[in-house]
């Protein structure tokens, strides 16, 4: 049987944390977990964003809704936020880190990163860097990737693509970074003895804002005209949430695995197993990563 948001465990005495949760697959993923009865931190580029979700998501009863600010693209404000999330909640047993942007302009981002790479890699990974202290014991930490990441390379001479920039080549570098981190974070729990999870997933084909935004922003006709012709291989976004949903709170989803739909391409259906990009599974490039990462969120 294909598994479904009514295959989510009770939720009522966890609390659950989600980047991004304002549209999309994050107010999905809000929106199925508070249904289940978790209180959930829905932490957004603005606070009028955050409010704004929780009264959408407030008329359909079910767990707590917290707003917070977080913006991933400034890393002081990716520290306010961590730290105030564990001064009022103390613990968190969910880290779902989805919120990204997908293949803009070259822009750059408070500190002076790539944008892709500063909010989909770097921010998340300096949120969950602060965030590991105060995860419960059988806590979990989602990593959304993306199909994206097979196509990906670690530019590790030009991370920033200040020498040469494709917009399209950057997010699935960010989109990689994504899964190797997971799998790093991984083996460096497994040492600590840690009863955490790092789990990574992808939505396929998901109807959300990312695609209007992409075209709006680079003025794209071609890409408008691709997505039109696609169209009808993409999935709803509550569809598309589910991998995340799955690796987030299903009692059979396994640490170090990549969870997506398990139709024809892994664009659209229902949670499976995915196979795990080449280039994530090199073990050295992975520590590498994280070296590198720790050292620019500390600049």
């Amino acid at each position: 049987m294909p598994w479904t948001c009514a295959d989510i465990p009770d939720q009522s005495s966890r609390t659950a944390l989600i980047t991004g949760a304002n549209s999309g697959l994050g107010l999905e993923t809000a929106r199925a977990l508070a249904q289940r009865g978790a209180r959930v931190v829905l932490a957004c580029r603005s606070l009028a964003k955050a409010e704004a979700a929780c009264q959408e998501l407030g008329t359909n009863g079910g767990g707590e809704l917290i707003p917070l600010e977080l913006d991933l693209a400034d890393l002081a404000s990716v520290h306010r936020g961590a730290a105030a999330v564990a001064e009022r909640h103390g613990a968190i047993d969910l880290l779902i880190n989805n919120a990204g942007v997908m293949a803009p302009p070259h822009q750059l981002s408070a500190q002076g990163f790539e944008l892709q790479f500063a909010v989909n890699h770097l921010g998340h990974f300096a949120l969950t860097q602060q965030l590991l202290p105060v995860l419960r014991p059988g806590a979990r930490v989602v990593h959304v990737s993306s199909g994206a990441s097979y196509f990906g390379r670690i530019a590790f001479d030009d991370l920033q693509g200040e020498q040469r920039y494709d917009a399209w080549a950057a997010y699935a570098q960010s989109k990689l970074a994504n899964m190797m981190t997971a799998l790093e974070l991984q083996r460096r729990l497994d040492v600590q003895g840690a009863k955490v999870l790092s789990i990574a997933a992808h939505p396929g084909l998901a109807r959300t804002n990312l695609q209007p935004t992409s075209v709006a922003a680079r003025g794209s006709r071609v890409e408008a005209l691709a997505y039109r012709l696609m169209d009808p291989l993409f999935q709803s976004a509550a569809m598309g949430a589910l991998p995340q949903l799955f690796a987030a709170t299903a009692p059979a989803a396994e640490p170090g695995s990549f969870y997506g739909p398990g139709g024809l391409g892994n664009m659209k259906g229902y949670p499976k197993a995915c196979r795990i990009a080449p280039a994530a599974l090199d073990a050295a490039a992975c520590e590498q990563l994280w070296a590198v990462s720790e050292e620019l969120c500390s600049g």
